[in-house]
């Protein structure tokens, strides 16, 4: 049976809860687990950042195990950033320590009166003074949390200044640019007092059918070896998106006007392996090795400066949206992020807003497009609350009201869209209106289906019944946790397998896609009962009423958007919710 750790920060109490194999028939594990306790734990009135807020950890039921692409961990919680449900997941090293602690699940409640960490073992949790760590950043505060256990192979997620301080879109990180990143659960642990936990253990992570599982784990490897998309993300990672992207007018620029830049080489994997000594990373076990890190070469500004990254949804808020044309420069702007704690598609988005607000002269920064060392001060004063960065660390829902851009700020339920056009794949638009958590590409990643050719990107009939389709798959996907790289290498049959060899089900492909689509109700109904309704299924005026300005054929009306979120909805036998 899984095993639940809830751990009271207000008391300093742990106690450890099993939780019924029932409900891991139910609901499998990740998501599904995850959506289940947010539910049951945390009522529709609770305000994201008191202390009636709750943070439930998850590893999912193959974390820690040889299955590829399936060592991640996951948080849940009500975000201070929309208010609504939300869902992060992250990679690196923290998943498999997680797992070998013996726990599934590690439940956050009340809030400490002074800074702490919770470290957790295979001997349950303890709750450690932070006071020393407050205030460090996040590649510091991760290093010296892992010291302090004394465990060679224990791992850290932790909060930055950012999370400190409440800004709603701070983020967790883990190995220094491994993310928590969306919605801001980094603000939900400041507002615990809490600078991060640790975890580390020895126990071995058991599947119901071992020789089923292994068998699965060689056929995927197998097939690996051939594979076109596995070579592409060895090359490039997800930098590949930038060329493609732009190519098919559909990387967002000049803060969501255009859907190309001019000069975008300078953004792309053949720039980057020319000039930044790029080196493959991955998380254990994967044989994508998607991260690349990167070396900012001599000669530049930041020559030395090493990241992992950036990845395509950081050169399009910052080389796409904010106009910066330099590589090194955009690896600065994610390093001050992951240093400091936020999510850099947010962060992004804000300071490419920023940037029109100044055009518009509703805002008088002197901040421009392309001045790199201006958006990096715009995103200190954010981090730190100074000036009018204050209005902007409280996220976009206060920035639009406070300065009049509203139909001008680009966002669903107050979060930010990811670098896919919805002019040119009006798909993506209907998965930005209609998933849970806000403007998120991941719950469907439909736009593989559009650029791949295996729908029009221009139609909308017949469009929302294929993207319901591939977010039940993902959303079973995140049930088990799998890197989302991974998409094409685990079709319904497969997926169902993995499945049934790891929780010892038998269940068909129908079974458990029925199970996807209710998880996905749940974190519907979670909304519905925080008055989310048909409002916060829209896109902004900005996207709806206007035409690319490099191409004004691609358009996305307003029309065209409703009547899609209507097929959606029927297409999953939900009833209209109200405007």
């Amino acid at each position: 049976m899984p095993e639940l750790l809830r751990v009271d920060l207000s008391s300093r109490t742990v106690k450890q809860e099993t939780l019924p194999d029932e409900l891991v028939r139910e609901y499998i594990g990740g998501k599904g687990l995850g959506t289940y306790l947010l539910t049951r734990e945390v009522g529709p009135d609770v305000d994201p950042l008191s202390s009636r807020n709750k943070m439930v950890f998850l590893v999912g039921p193959c974390g820690g195990t040889t299955m590829f692409g399936t060592n991640r961990y996951a948080a849940f919680f009500v975000s201070p950033l929309t208010g609504g449900y939300c869902e992060s997941y992250s990679g690196g090293d923290v998943a498999p320590q997680f797992a070998r602690t013996g726990y599934t699940a590690v439940i956050l409640e009340g809030a400490a009166d002074k800074p702490v960490y919770v470290e957790v073992s295979e001997a349950g949790a303890t709750i450690h003074s932070a006071e020393d760590l407050w205030g460090l950043d996040t590649y510091e505060a991760e290093e010296r949390m892992v010291a302090k256990t004394g465990v060679p192979k224990a791992q850290a997620c932790v909060i930055g200044p950012a999370g400190e301080k409440l800004v709603r879109f701070a983020c967790v990180e883990n190995n220094k640019w491994h993310s928590l990143g969306r919605g801001g659960p980094g603000a939900v642990l400041g507002s615990k007092k809490v600078k991060g936990l640790v975890f580390h253990g020895s126990k071995k992570v058991a599947v119901a059918r071992p020789d089923a599982f292994r068998a699965l784990v060689k056929d995927m490897a197998e097939r690996s070896k051939d594979d076109p998309g596995v070579a592409a993300y060895r090359r490039g990672g997800t930098v590949n998106m930038v060329r493609t992207l732009n190519g098919a007018n559909a990387f967002p620029a000049r803060y969501w006007t255009r859907g190309n830049i001019e000069g975008f080489e300078v953004l792309t994997v053949e720039h980057m392996l020319e000039h930044f000594s790029t080196k493959n990373q991955a998380c254990p076990p994967c044989f994508m090795q998607c991260v690349k890190r990167n070396t900012v070469p001599a000669g530049h500004r930041h020559a030395g400066l090493v990241v992992d990254g950036p990845e395509y949804e950081t050169l399009y808020v910052f080389g796409g949206l904010c106009e910066i044309l330099d590589f090194g420069e955009v690896m600065y702007l994610n390093d001050i992020c992951d240093r400091l704690g936020v999510d850099t598609m947010t962060a992004g988005n804000l300071c490419g807003l920023a940037i029109e607000a100044c055009r518009r002269g509703v805002l008088d920064l002197g901040l421009e497009a392309g001045d790199a060392q201006g958006v990096a001060d715009f995103l200190l004063m954010m981090i730190n609350r100074e000036g009018v960065g204050d209005v902007f660390a409280d996220g976009i829902l206060r920035v639009e009201k406070e300065f009049g851009l509203e139909g001008i700020a680009v966002h669903v339920k107050g979060m930010e869209p990811a670098g896919y056009d919805p002019r040119k794949l009006k798909g993506m638009g209907l998965t930005f209106a209609t998933t849970a958590r806000g403007a998120c590409h991941l719950r469907t990643t439909f736009y593989k289906a559009e650029l791949a050719g295996m729908i029009d990107p221009a139609v909308v009939e017949g469009k929302a019944e294929m993207l319901v389709e591939w977010e039940d798959r993902l959303c079973i996907m995140d049930t088990l946790i799998y890197c989302r790289f991974y998409r094409d290498m685990v079709p319904w049959p497969y997926l169902t397998a993995v499945v049934n060899a790891t929780i010892g089900t038998d269940y068909t492909v129908e079974d458990v896609r029925a199970i996807g689509a209710k998880i996905i109700a749940m974190s519907h109904e979670f909304n519905a009962a925080r008055g989310f309704g048909l409002e916060q299924e829209r896109l902004p005026e900005w996207i709806t009423g206007r035409p690319q300005a490099n191409d004004a054929s691609l358009t996305l009306t307003a029309a065209e958007m409703d009547g899609m979120v209507k097929d959606y909805y029927a297409a999953r036998g939900w009833r209209m919710p109200v405007a």
